[in-house]
């Protein structure tokens, strides 16, 4: 069964963020801060040396070349994600 959680005294930063979060991904607040906290509690799960194969195993997924450090720093300046 579900449980209610009610948070007191947000900072105005966090919750101005956390509604601006909710809006791009088409989620209500409520949504997004189970979003949020769930990935937050989940990622402290894997041991950093899980993390790390898990990264090397995307990496070497990667098309070869695509994504340099020179094309992710030009595709920041193009203001994309």
């Amino acid at each position: 069964m579900p449980i209610t959680l009610t948070l007191k005294n947000i900072p105005d930063e966090v919750y101005e963020r956390l509604k601006l979060s909710a809006a791009t991904h088409r989620r209500s607040m409520n949504s997004e801060a189970i979003v949020r906290l769930e990935a937050a509690l989940q990622a402290n799960r894997l041991a950093p040396a899980e993390r790390l194969a898990r990264a090397r195993a995307l990496r070497t997924a990667l098309p070869t070349g695509k994504f340099r450090a020179a094309t992710i720093d030009a595709m920041k300046r193009e203001g994309r994600p």
